[in-house]
């Protein structure tokens, strides 16, 4: 009865979110490749296998020029999602994927061409009619320096990005967004709220490599702090469908993230490592991911433990001060890049 009675009380609460059939867009490689090709939507050429097309997915592997990407249909935690740089690893992998590697994520695998060309990453808000875009930013994934190294949950992020001129928005808009958010109406499909999309530009034009049904992380840690209207009247507008009366206001000023990750990550890591030095990040944002308190200290528990962001007139800035502070806090094992941004101008 208690239950019940609070549920009835949080009824007039508005929640923003795709529906179930819209959380697919995410949930299945396979599922938002289709819907890509559907809409003529910019996206890597691809195939799709299950366990009992293991060997036309040989067969196929091994026509495919290198590197070859293959991706876990489903959900894994952010690494399934592998580039493989021979064909005699893509063979390897295909077969443990689809062997259970992933569990049901990989009950099917996608094989997609490799882009060459650099990636960023565009949010908007959508109340299933009208569209507004937010600010956008480039992540950076893998665990070393000069993108090398094994992926992880993000290792920091810049925005705005510079490459992102006004021709290069029109583009997304025309080509991307706007075929997304019509086609999921087309198709009935209910969806209030974030979608990311994962892009990247290949001589000047943009493709989709990826569609997420949130914000991203790191990306949301140097969105959200650009943004200047209020978050929260944002969303309700979402929920009530007048988006189209909202105009997005964003911070001229850069910012940039650096994530702190335990020593190990993203492999094996120990946890409970004491924390130091937080008291000396002013005038950022220090952001807590995987941490805990345990006896009136703060301690590690996760791989990437904090995300430090500031601001700057420009890249160089605002990532330089985002590591002095990540040089300022410490804790046992602590490991971060020293190149953020660098590739872009920081």
């Amino acid at each position: 009865m208690g239950l019940f009675s609070g549920a009835e009380t949080l009824r007039h609460i508005p929640v923003i979110g795709p529906s179930k059939a819209g959380a697919v867009l995410e949930g299945s490689k396979a599922w938002s490749k289709q819907f890509m090709q559907r809409h003529k939507i910019p996206t890597a050429a691809y195939r799709e296998f299950s366990g009992a097309e293991l060997e036309a997915g040989l067969q196929y592997l091994a026509a495919q020029p290198l590197p070859i990407v293959l991706k876990a249909d489903g959900l894994a935690a952010g690494k399934g999602v592998v580039i493989c740089q021979s064909h005699k690893e893509a063979e390897v992998e295909l077969r443990d994927m689809l062997g259970g590697k992933f569990g049901a994520a990989s009950a099917r695998v996608v094989v997609e061409e490799f882009l060459t060309g650099i990636e960023f990453s565009v949010f908007v808000l959508t109340d299933g009619k009208t569209w507004k875009i937010l600010p956008e930013a480039k992540d950076y994934k893998r665990i070393g320096e000069g993108d090398t190294g094994p992926n992880t949950g993000g290792m920091g992020a810049v925005s705005p990005v510079p490459f992102v001129d006004e021709a290069m928005w029109k583009k997304v808009e025309a080509r991307i967004i706007a075929p997304t958010v019509k086609g999921l109406r087309k198709e009935k499909i209910t969806y209030k709220g974030f979608i990311f999309f994962g892009l990247i530009s290949v001589d000047g034009e943009p493709y989709v490599i990826e569609y997420n049904c949130r914000m991203g992380d790191p990306e949301t840690e140097v969105v959200f702090p650009r943004l200047k209207n209020d978050l929260v009247m944002l969303m309700q507008n979402c929920a009530k469908g007048t988006l189209g009366r909202v105009r997005i206001r964003a911070d001229r000023r850069v910012a940039a993230t650096v994530f702190l990750v335990s020593g190990g990550y993203p492999g094996d890591y120990d946890k409970g490592k004491a924390i130091s030095g937080l008291e000396k990040v002013k005038g950022s944002i220090a952001f807590h991911a995987g941490t805990t308190e345990k006896g009136g200290a703060v301690v590690t528990n996760g791989g990437r433990v904090i995300a430090v962001t500031s601001y700057g007139k420009d890249i160089l800035s605002a990532v330089r001060k985002s590591k002095r502070h990540a040089m300022a806090i410490d804790f046992e094992g602590k490991y971060f890049r020293k190149d953020i941004g660098k590739d872009i101008g920081g």
